[in-house]
């Protein structure tokens, strides 16, 4: 079956979807996504693209950016097998590492470019792995806060003003506020149902009953929980449910 062409954006920004190939994922250490975010910073400065938000999340990742000097299926190869060429290294296996072609989706005007944005910064939030934005690390939205200039936070806050202080009490409100917003998403993607979620912390922690994920000792159990919620993001909720681990405990792995 041929493929459907790529819808082009006459504004040439993009929101972004690239997840593992059969779901796999891509971060499996801190250190990945220190290295993810390293090479988008990389091919930056080579395809002049600017780079408005970024989301790494367990076996997928969120951008929205603007082309600049080349198109983006250019940009995406770039991006893409220079992390998959150090990630085969570091792990010792070769192959593909992101599904075969990416998803996106043409944002051509500034309400739905501000959707996209509070979309991409509340997906660990909806996913239950935090409950603040801001506790969040692997996202470029402290940028905005902070006044960093790794990522093109200008356009956006000049959207909400031209008066930088008051801009970022904007954008904090508008990105923290709760919504129902529908963008473009991982195709299948669906909330785990308890048996489901149970079978991956059974099979996941080499465990006979969730509940006996509280056994391990403190520094294994929490990385087990980190693993559950960015690897195959379970919520915090659904966790506590099926293990009696306490949300704080939860949260802070």
């Amino acid at each position: 079956m041929p493929r459907v062409a790529r819808i082009k954006s006459k504004s040439r920004i993009y929101h972004v979807i690239m997840r593992g190939i059969n779901r796999q994922i891509v971060f499996e250490e801190n250190e990945d996504c220190v290295k993810f975010i390293q090479t988008l910073q990389k091919y930056k400065a080579i395809s002049k693209y600017r780079l408005y938000a970024y989301c790494l999340m367990g076996n997928h990742l969120h951008l929205l950016l603007m082309e600049g000097t080349e198109p983006l299926g250019n940009v995406m190869r770039r991006i893409c097998s220079s992390y998959v060429l150090w990630y085969n290294k570091k792990y010792d296996r070769v192959g593909y590492l992101f599904q075969d072609r990416f998803k996106s989706e043409p944002v051509e005007d500034d309400g739905y470019f501000l959707t996209v944005l509070r979309y991409i910064f509340q997906n660990p939030v909806k996913a239950g792995i935090v409950t603040k934005i801001k506790d969040y690390k692997w996202t470029n939205y402290t940028d905005y806060i902070e006044g960093s200039n790794k990522t093109d936070t200008d356009f956006v806050l000049d959207i909400f003003n031209t008066n930088r202080e008051r801009a970022i009490r904007s954008f904090i409100e508008y990105i923290n506020k709760t919504n129902d917003d529908k963008c473009l998403d991982i195709p299948g993607k669906r909330q785990l149902t308890d048996e489901d979620a149970k079978k991956i912390i059974k099979d996941h922690c080499h465990i006979y009953n969730a509940l006996d994920l509280h056994k391990f000792d403190v520094n294994k159990r929490n990385q087990y929980l980190k693993e559950l919620k960015e690897g195959y993001g379970l919520s915090i909720r659904q966790i506590e449910r099926l293990t009696g681990i306490g949300r704080g405990i939860i949260q802070r792995a």
